[in-house]
């Protein structure tokens, strides 16, 4: 995707319409969806390979562009000429979101769209450390390009994880992690949210959900995050642990969830424990939302994050 930003100022009340009038300043874009999972891991690697669909026109040019200038690997990117890419475009005034304008269209999987992402992806395998399937529900991940992932990951011993979409229900069964945020696990467990307790170590119902999304898909792994809670982590016969918010101030939190599955895979692929990651994870989630935009941090501002909190 590619997210557009229009920064201006609201000075008045349209006569037309009981709308704000937003005078432009300045416009900026970034890449968004998954594209915005590998901008959160360049910083951290020598290089990010990405597949995803594109449309033939301007906005694939420029989402190109934008890429290849932070050195992230466009050439596994899929032209579908059927369907436009997809365009996110947010004004905002007064650090404050006055609309967003979305340009998309989904046309659900094609299958020679899925047949060429699987090559493409088998033929950049070998060159990674692990793997993210990011599923925003736009149509590209399907049934099949999730299963050939898996398929190819395990065949090459790969760290493989997923952040889902319960708009689009998978089978998730052989990802190594699954990385929900609570509304998306509540319902991918078909169960109604009562609302999060102070402590979500004592909150019976997410505890519940998790156990029943690690039963259903016999999953070694899974990660939720709880926004001004942090993040809770399951894992196959351990007890869960949960690691608190280390947001400081929060001004967007539009892309946290991309940080969070980026910075946990990377520090699993570079040695850490489950839990280490975890708390590199949610480090890198409370850095990115005390920033406007699609944001991204450095090393050194996650290695600063953790100073700070350092006893």
């Amino acid at each position: 995707m590619l997210d557009e930003f229009v920064w201006g100022r609201v000075s008045r009340i349209s006569p037309e319409a009981p709308v704000p009038v937003v005078e432009v300043q300045e416009e900026s874009s970034y890449p968004g969806g998954a594209a915005n999972v590998a901008r959160n891991l360049r910083p951290f690697c020598a290089g990010v390979p990405l597949c995803g669909a594109v449309g033939e026109d301007p906005f694939a040019d420029k989402l190109r562009g934008l890429l290849g200038a932070e050195q992230i690997g466009t050439d596994a990117l899929v032209p579908f000429a059927g369907s436009p890419t997809i365009v996110k475009t947010r004004i905002i005034a007064r650090q404050q979101q006055v609309v967003r304008v979305d340009r998309e269209k989904n046309r659900g999987p094609v299958a020679e769209v899925t047949a060429r992402a699987v090559e493409l992806i088998s033929g950049r395998m070998a060159s990674v450390d692990g793997v993210i399937i990011e599923d925003y529900g736009k149509g590209f991940v399907c049934q099949e390009l999730k299963d050939e992932v898996c398929r190819l990951a395990r065949a090459a011993g790969k760290f493989l994880t997923a952040d889902p979409n319960p708009g689009n229900p998978l089978d998730w069964g052989g990802v190594d992690l699954l990385k929900p945020n609570r509304s998306e696990a509540f319902a991918m467990a078909g169960r109604k949210d009562p609302g999060a307790a102070e402590n979500p170590m004592e909150d019976v119902p997410l505890l519940e959900v998790g156990q029943v999304l690690m039963e259903k898909w016999h999953l070694t792994g899974l990660l939720i995050t709880l926004g001004e809670h942090g993040m809770i982590l399951f894992e196959k016969d351990s007890e869960p642990y949960h690691t608190p918010t280390r947001a400081r101030e929060v001004f967007d939190v539009s892309g946290a969830g991309d940080t969070a599955i980026a910075l946990y895979t990377l520090a699993v692929c570079a040695g850490a424990t489950p839990r280490e990651a975890a708390e590199i994870s949610n480090h890198a989630s409370g850095v990115v939302v005390a920033k406007l935009g699609t944001a991204t941090l450095e090393a050194r501002e996650l290695i600063e994050s953790f100073a700070h909190d350092a006893p």
